[in-house]
């Protein structure tokens, strides 16, 4: 197995799609990945079914969403193992129990909240995050707005944040979100190749920058301190050999320190590189899950081959 990472941020990288499939299943395209308070990772992808759920050791457990959902984009758990789907294509958040009902639904499905940049949600939103001390819930909207929206328990809009540009406190793709234990906001501020930190009101407290495009954001296990980054290749056809400038996961402490960065090598297939790291999920262990958009991804430069790796898991090694 290959290793990735320095000092206490070693892992082993399995290599291939993680997790045991029913036979003749795929997942075409892993978009966002899960984890709830058992260690059960939930796969979000663009296959036949949408939400896959496995034990931590890959084993099959259910899977739900057939027919649900129009644009596969982001996934997230709250503390009470609640699920939420934030439907890009559809312009829609859906919250759902753990095995698959319907809760709640922010938006009107089919149906965007104004045209594209207007403000108002949601245009083409990618990912929901909820605060654990509260239930408030934070959507980054996303690829036709330039806003966050915060919003209480029970789906009532509180307010918005945001604008299109490069300054602080505005953003270039607001493509994935997250929430610590202390109410810290962290968003992956994609085309501008940072993360931004805000406070619960939205006001902007810093920004994590020599990154590449920063795609996905996820935090570490309760007390670790721990930020995890889902960096695209920030390079174009002519350096797509380049080192050091993604794809990669970068591992930060909440003081926007890098702790790690796992892969510092090209684009490619083999256990311990990527194509695109799109979601991020690190269960109780300190194990990380990526899922890619690697079909997305690579076929902005060629056609992609019929079976292309689109989710691993990367295993902690004990210090």
């Amino acid at each position: 197995m290959v290793k990735l990472g320095s000092g206490d941020h070693v892992y082993e990288a399995l290599g291939d799609n993680w997790g045991s499939l029913p036979e003749g299943w795929k997942y075409q395209e892993g978009t966002a990945v899960a984890v709830d308070s058992k260690d059960n990772v939930y796969v979000f992808n663009r296959g036949g079914h949408p939400i896959i759920v496995y034990d931590r050791e890959g084993n099959f457990l259910r899977s739900w969403g057939e027919s649900v959902f129009n644009g596969v984009h982001g996934i997230s758990i709250d503390p009470e193992d609640s699920v939420y789907c934030t439907d890009h294509l559809d312009h829609v958040v859906r919250k759902f129990t753990s095995d698959g009902k319907l809760l709640m639904t922010l938006g009107r499905a089919g149906v965007s909240g104004g045209p594209t940049m207007s403000g108002e949600p949601f245009n083409r939103p990618t990912h929901t995050a909820v605060d654990p001390r509260n239930g408030d819930i934070y959507v980054a909207d996303g690829y036709s707005n330039a806003r966050v929206h915060k919003y209480s328990p029970d789906g009532k809009l509180l307010f918005s944040w945001g604008e299109s540009g490069t300054d602080p406190g505005h953003f270039n793709i607001v493509h994935n979100i997250a929430v610590d234990d202390d109410g810290w906001v962290y968003v992956a501020d994609r085309e501008n190749r940072r993360i931004q930190v805000f406070d619960s009101r939205g006001k902007f407290e810093t920004q994590w920058v020599n990154l590449s495009r920063a795609a996905g954001v996820c935090l570490g296990p309760a007390g670790s301190g721990l930020v995890y980054v889902g960096e695209y290749f920030g390079g174009q056809a002519s350096n797509s050999n380049a080192t050091r400038v993604g794809p990669r996961v970068t591992i930060f402490n909440t003081a926007g320190e890098v702790q790690a960065r796992l892969s510092q090598n090209p684009s490619g297939v083999e256990a311990g590189r990527f194509y695109s790291p799109h979601g991020l999920a690190v269960d109780s262990r300190g194990d990380i899950y990526v899922a890619e958009v690697s079909y997305a991804e690579y076929g902005m430069h060629m056609d992609p081959p019929t079976e292309l790796r689109s989710f691993q898991k990367l295993v902690k090694v004990s210090a």
